[in-house]
């Protein structure tokens, strides 16, 4: 008899696998499946919580690491240790308990590295060794489900992306918690009264954004001038520009007089009228940048919540698998696609004529597709009841790539091209204008405001009246990115993109952090208040300005730099680097930072960031033991301000889940006891109220004998 244990990423995907079998028992750990011809002794599913495993923190490998200090820097631990994430012991033995019994276990998480990395970190903790296979699939439908038990992979692949996972999680924690306190420590030295929080991919991140506010605060307005001509034919009016942009209006004049032209009327003439009809393909299929992208700039959503809705439609069993980075798919999916062309229709309340049923490489093509396709609509046509129930930021998600699928058979966008050349005097004029003449696959799309330059009929010979002038512009500033632009600023690692709006640009090239983890990382920088978003336009604070003038100049600064490291970590999920490497470049990365940061600091500007509204290290109170010291925030702790000559009170930030506040403390020093304080929680989770003490030994102590009605004051 074999035990198979399948190990899902969470409880939601585990109920998701149950509902393609018939389910034996249900417990809070585990489900038992009844036997079936995929599992004729039937198998159970256990989940994770998200991360059941996490990696220790400096003080779990020396206590001496538990306070910030600059002589304790590098902190690179010989091995890299993990533990139980709080809070999820229980699940965790449940699982290991689950693994010790099994004869075979499944690999069920999310089908990605971060998946990978969740699944064997677990496992690797359990001490378990077991033969694991792959589930590798693309949707939660149930047919897909089961093909998928039916024919579990090796797990080969699987190992190669959690050596590449870990690589990048080991190698953000050794940055991360070096290079936060490294700078950190050196601006409190110059009084800075809070902390920076810095990271491999989210500091560079950071600092891109910081060069297009310095684009934005350093660009001065300069004026240009064009010769415009303003022609009213015998069938309506249209504007034109010679071949001549200059910032010297004295050129643009010597030009004007060369063909004998004043700022005056006179009489043109149609030389050539050019019409081309163009056509526009349908959009690529999406990526979930590409659907960040769109959806960002359609709805303003923030890139983290399109994932998250990507993620729910795909729990719903309505998307494919968000977390792509691919905008193609195989044969496989283009044939379910092209017989439900007309159910689709149905569901997107739309009509129209396939122009074709058969595949085309620029949307089907297998060599293309790596782990997993392009997200697409499932086999799944939702009921009216269920498209009903989903809320309307699904709904706009679910359309969109709904229409983006049906394009792949819809009718090229068809639109005709004029092009007019008026000569004055000898000098010729450029007009352009747009005619839709068949709007095709945009019809699929919500209708925006397109504006249609269009001229009026003209012929060649006809002499229309002239009006020449110099146009007077101005240069504009580059405009802040939208959130939307983060994420393509992030995949081409800050390269200048000509036109942002379309989905054509995002090519394969080596760019900041990976389709699964950007809108994270915008997210991290949003919390850590480097960054402003207001009307969908990113800006820079202070903080973040801080942030940059920091690393300018060290390689923290360099998205280029950032970039090939990504490209390297992708070579480790291809086989074709080393886990190992990676991080051993990673530490002396750090020993160099450590070396550059002090010169790099030097420009650094302190700035009020608002975090605080003291100076760093102003007293709170007189410390209750040496009498001369004075206990001071130490940004993590209080502690007194005389540990030099030997006085080592401190107190600690939180306690019991609350923060300790200045008066709290103060109160505690000066009457060795607080009011009753609400909001502690239990190791449960429960909330309690209680006083605080202070005992001899200047420790604080709970102390439940206060009555509310006689709380000191």
């Amino acid at each position: 008899m074999t035990k198979v244990v399948i190990l899902a990423e969470k409880p939601s995907q585990a109920k998701a696998y149950a509902e393609a079998f018939s389910v034996q028992t249900k417990t809070k750990t585990h489900i038992q499946l009844k036997p079936d011809p995929i599992f004729p002794e039937g198998a159970t599913i256990t989940w994770g919580v998200g991360h059941l495993v996490e990696l220790k923190e400096p003080q779990d490998y020396r206590k001496e690491w538990k306070k910030w200090k600059l002589e304790e820097l590098p902190i690179v631990p010989e091995i890299f240790q993990e533990k139980v994430a709080k809070g999820k012991w229980e699940q965790f033995q449940a699982v290991k308990r689950l693994f010790k019994q099994a004869d075979v276990i499944v690999n069920a998480a999310d089908v990605d590295r971060e998946g990978s990395n969740i699944f064997y970190s677990i496992y690797k903790l359990t001490g378990v060794k077991k033969p694991v296979k792959r589930l590798w699939i693309n949707s939660l439908e149930k047919d897909e489900v089961r093909e998928g038990f039916r024919q579990l992979q090796n797990n080969e692949k699987d190992r190669r992306m959690f050596e590449e996972a870990k690589a990048r999680q080991i190698s953000d924690w050794l940055v991360g918690m070096n290079a936060s306190r490294l700078f950190t420590l050196h601006l409190q030295k110059k009084g800075f009264g809070s902390h920076l929080s810095i990271g491999r991919v989210q500091s560079p991140t950071v600092y891109l954004i910081y060069q297009r506010h310095k684009e934005i605060e350093q660009f001065v307005p300069e004026p240009f001038y064009q010769i415009e001509g303003l022609f009213q034919a015998e069938k309506g009016s249209y504007k034109g520009l010679a071949k001549i942009k200059e910032k010297d209006k004295a050129k643009v004049q010597a030009l004007m007089k060369e063909h004998n032209l004043k700022e005056d009327t006179y009489r043109g003439t149609v030389r050539k009228v050019e019409k081309k009809e163009k056509r526009i393909r349908s959009p690529k299929l999406h990526s979930l940048s590409t659907l960040q992208s769109v959806a960002n700039r359609m709805w303003k959503y923030p890139p983290a919540k399109v994932l998250k809705i990507a993620q729910q439609l795909y729990e719903k069993k309505l998307l494919s698998y968000p977390r792509t980075d691919c905008n193609f798919i195989t044969m496989g999916e283009f044939n379910y696609l092209v017989k439900k062309v007309d159910d689709y229709q149905q569901v997107l309340g739309t009509s129209f004529t396939p122009a074709t049923l058969k595949p085309d490489k620029r949307y089907v093509n297998g060599a293309k597709v790596e782990e997993h396709y392009a997200i697409i609509p499932t086999r799944t046509t939702p009921t009216a009841k269920k498209l009903e129930g989903l809320s309307r930021e699904e709904r706009n998600i679910y359309n969109e790539v709904l229409a983006v699928t049906l394009g792949m058979f819809h009718r090229n966008h068809v639109y005709e091209e004029t092009k007019i050349h008026t000569d004055v005097h000898g000098l010729v004029f450029f007009s352009t204008g747009k005619r839709e003449v068949d709007a095709g696959w945009k019809e699929l799309f919500p209708k925006q405001k397109r504006k249609e330059e269009m001229l009026p009929e003209v012929k060649e010979g006809e002499e229309p009246e002239a009006e020449v002038h110099i146009k007077e512009s101005m240069t504009q500033p580059p405009k802040p990115y939208t959130e939307g632009q983060l994420i393509t600023m992030m995949k081409t690692a800050g390269k200048t993109v000509e036109d942002e709006g379309d989905v054509e640009i995002l090519k394969e090239v080596e760019g900041l952090g990976t389709e699964a983890t950007r809108s994270g990382i915008i997210e991290t920088i949003k919390k850590q208040n480097y960054i402003s978003v207001t009307k969908n336009n990113v800006a820079i604070t202070d903080k973040g300005i801080m942030l940059c003038e920091a690393i300018e100049g060290t390689l923290l600064s360099s998205p280029s730099m950032t970039a090939k490291w990504e490209a390297y970590l992708r070579k480790i999920g291809e086989g074709e680097g080393s886990k190992q490497t990676f991080i051993d470049n990673t530490e002396k990365f750090i020993r160099k930072l450590m070396k550059e940061a002090p010169s790099s600091l030097e420009k650094v500007q302190l700035r009020d960031i608002g975090e605080r509204k003291k100076k760093w290290n102003e007293p709170i109170v007189t410390c209750p033991s040496c009498k001369t010291g004075a206990i001071v925030d130490r940004y993590k702790f209080y502690a007194c301000s005389g540990y030099k000559d030997g006085c080592n009170v401190t107190f600690p930030k939180r306690l019991a889940g609350k923060t300790l506040t200045e008066n709290m403390i103060k109160t505690l020093c000066e009457k060795k006891k607080t009011k009753v304080l609400k909001g502690f929680k239990s190791k449960n989770k429960k909330t309690f109220s209680t006083a605080l003490t202070l005992d001899e030994d200047y420790n604080i102590k709970f102390d439940f004998g206060v009555p509310a009605k006689n709380k000191t004051k």
